[in-house]
């Protein structure tokens, strides 16, 4: 299992980027529109400097809902391979069974 502070860490980087989420988009909306005239855009590029690093949709790292492991991590299920599996072997996980052919 993962340490209590880095999954902390990922949430409030979580939070961060939704704060900041419609920001970060007018700013590029006029950085990469055709009609901004340069200075307008070197200020939006400075704008978009000045706000935290970890508002970056790139900064999240994709975690298991229950261990908080980052590897073998399934998006459509929200949990690492281990923990897929059991859940899996037990049936906790609808419309999930195991591949026989």
């Amino acid at each position: 299992m993962a340490r209590l502070s880095v999954i902390q860490r990922e949430l409030k980087r979580a939070a961060t980027v939704e704060k900041y989420a419609e920001k970060r988009a007018a700013l590029k909306e006029v950085i990469l529109s055709p009609s901004s005239t340069d200075e307008q855009k070197w200020n939006a590029q400075f704008a978009l400097q000045k706000l935290p690093r970890d508002s970056s949709a790139v900064m999240k790292r994709n975690r298991c809902q229950l261990t908080g492991r980052p590897h073998g991590y399934y998006r459509k299920f929200g949990l690492a391979r281990n923990k897929l599996r059991e859940h899996a072997m037990k049936g906790d996980i609808p419309g999930l069974v195991k591949a026989s052919w």
